[in-house]
């Protein structure tokens, strides 16, 4: 997750993508940035990018999947460092197609109760608690 050292959040966007009662979840490459954390499906969003548009094409490029995003649920701000700070906004999200990992080292299907298992990036923790609690 390269956030630009500006001092000012970073804009990313993730998807809440849903089937059979389980949640799709990603789990980072090894060597990179939070090497092996999972996460929820997204990212950045380019200048001039509405963040809807953003996670579409995030969702084509991560896991080869069409989407059609839904209504925004969840968003919050979360500190990487002193100068790494990122907006997350979680929309719902429903894929065409099953989804590969082409950028991530495995893709799962989760019971939301189940999510609390996994080592997630810090900045999704707020949104595993709420889902591994029912609340979204």
């Amino acid at each position: 997750m390269a956030l630009a050292p500006s001092g000012q959040p970073t804009d990313v966007v993730a998807a809440l993508v849903r089937r059979g009662g389980q949640i799709l979840i990603c789990q980072r490459p090894p060597g990179g940035e939070l090497a092996l954390e999972w996460e929820f499906p997204g990212g950045k969003v380019d200048p001039g990018e509405r963040p809807e548009q953003a996670l579409a094409r995030e969702l084509r490029e991560e896991l080869g999947v069409d989407a059609q995003i839904g209504p925004l649920v969840f968003e919050h701000t979360h500190a990487y460092g002193p100068d790494r700070v990122a907006h997350l906004l979680f929309y719902e999200a429903a894929i065409l197609g099953d989804p590969q990992a082409l950028e991530h080292a495995a893709v799962r299907w989760v019971k939301p109760v189940g999510l609390r298992l996994f080592r997630f990036v810090a900045g999704d923790g707020p949104i595993v608690e709420k889902l591994a609690r029912g609340e979204l």
